[in-house]
């Protein structure tokens, strides 16, 4: 396995996207939404079961970190996996 595994599956409705960093199984809340933040999105909801972006998608990041992209565009839902991967969990 690699730094850079995820699974990225079209959730049921087709308008959403889930991210899912092989490999990690708990992250620092504060630490990845301050790197999400940091990248330019809006922090919306803060709580302990998971916190909610917006910008170029929709996004809900849990304490697994498993990150929910709401967008029907697979391009830019992958441009953020490769974000979420590279720069805000491993960040």
């Amino acid at each position: 396995m690699s730094d850079d595994s995820f699974v990225m599956e079209l959730c049921g409705n087709k308008s959403a996207w889930q991210i899912e960093v092989e490999g990690i199984e708990k992250i620092d809340l504060d630490a990845v939404g301050k790197n999400i933040e940091d990248a330019g999105y809006t922090v919306g909801i803060q709580t302990r079961l998971a916190w909610t972006f917006s910008g170029p998608a929709e996004l809900t990041l849990y304490p697994s970190g498993k990150l929910l992209v709401k967008t029907e565009d697979k391009e830019l839902a992958a441009k953020i996996a490769e974000n979420h991967v590279h720069h805000w969990v491993r960040g």
